[in-house]
């Protein structure tokens, strides 16, 4: 599978709003909602334009991972970004017509390799213990088990709790 990745622009708001929408019931299965607002675009838009500060301010980046033909596959956040010890905390998504097909973890490969040729040696991730997809997208890509969470939540009807990972370019 041959993708893209490049930082989000104002021009990717209509395209991004429909892929999240599209995959709304079943991004939700697995992570927490992001709120009934969130799908209003001009809630979203005002997310979006946030987002995009975030980013000149350096404190966050937020990707799009793309096919051939420019379709939007996925997004990849990087947030929290503490230059003053090369680390931050990273998240991504795949659209359900995407999975099983490696894009999670090129995605998350291809980034790895850029964050670290930025100077970035600590990559931090958390999921929900349900989500084996994502464990194994993480593992495969070096990430450590370093924390699972004691506090146990409930997310369609089902207890969940919160693994967190660790990278190092070590």
């Amino acid at each position: 599978m041959e993708i893209t990745i490049d930082k989000i622009k104002i021009d990717d708001a209509q395209d991004l709003f429909d892929f999240e929408s599209e995959n709304r019931a079943f991004f939700e299965r697995m992570v927490p909602s992001r709120g009934e607002d969130y799908y209003n675009f001009e809630t979203f838009m005002i997310r979006h334009e946030r987002l995009l500060d975030e980013q000149i301010q350096d404190s966050s980046y937020f990707y799009l991972i793309r096919g051939r033909n420019g379709e939007i596959l996925g997004r990849m956040n990087v947030v929290d970004i503490d230059r003053s010890q090369n680390l931050a905390h990273i998240g991504y998504r795949v659209g359900e017509k995407h999975i099983g097909q490696g894009i999670a973890h090129l995605a998350l490969q291809t980034t790895l390799e850029s964050l670290s040729k930025e100077g970035f040696t600590e990559i931090f991730a958390k999921t929900t213990n349900h989500n084996i997809a994502s464990q194994k997208v993480l593992e495969k890509n070096g990430f450590k088990k370093v924390e699972v969470s004691e506090k146990e939540f409930v997310m369609n009807e089902e207890i969940v709790w919160f693994i967190s990972y660790r990278w190092d370019i070590t």
